[in-house]
């Protein structure tokens, strides 16, 4: 039987969250496990009913892929999510409701390198008046820094891609080996 433990990686768009979620998987499933990663995005495009960026429509796409956590969780030994999530209260729900072997994983990107790296360019298209109230870098949308996150991983510029990628999947081996030792069976 599984049980998927869950890392939940949060982080202003462009930390690279998708990234790293993708590199942890494909290193993860060479080494035989069964990964999953659900990405904020594509569950935010795959629903009929699309959803804004306010606070309610955060707040409905995270418990969104909190139901497909909960569901897909017996058919994987990871699952691995990549989404902003920028509200502390909605954390600690996802948090309460996907426990135990749940982790936070928090990428912190200082606004300069993310500016460089603007792989969507929204925050061109904010500076340039485009977009209004991306999370984070907007007044009026903010990015609450989670104060309990589990692991955080600096992914500013001076860190390598191969270095965040190292230390998340150490993360990943050391949480999937403690539930182990503690339910064998799952």
């Amino acid at each position: 039987m599984k049980k998927a433990v869950i890392f939940w990686c949060t982080g202003l768009s462009g930390t690279g969250k998708t990234t790293l979620a993708n590199r942890a998987k494909k290193q993860l499933e060479a080494a035989g496990s069964s990964v999953l990663v659900v990405d904020g995005d594509k569950v935010r495009a795959s629903y009929e009913d699309k959803l804004g960026f306010g606070r309610s429509d955060i707040k409905e796409n995270n418990m969104r892929i909190v139901a497909i956590c909960e569901a897909e969780r017996e058919n994987y030994e990871v699952i691995i999510v990549p989404v902003i999530s920028p509200i502390d209260d909605v954390r600690k729900i996802t948090r309460e409701k996907l426990e135990p072997f749940f982790y936070f994983v928090y990428l912190s990107c200082d606004i300069d390198s993310l500016k460089r790296r603007d792989p969507k360019g929204l925050y061109g298209k904010a500076d340039r008046g485009e977009i209004r109230g991306l999370i984070g870098y907007s007044a009026s949308n903010p990015y609450e820094v989670p104060m309990d996150a589990d692991i955080t991983l600096n992914t500013s510029s001076s860190v390598t891609l191969d270095e965040s990628v190292e230390a998340f999947g150490r993360f990943i081996r050391k949480k999937s080996l403690e539930k182990q030792r503690i339910f064998p069976d799952c």
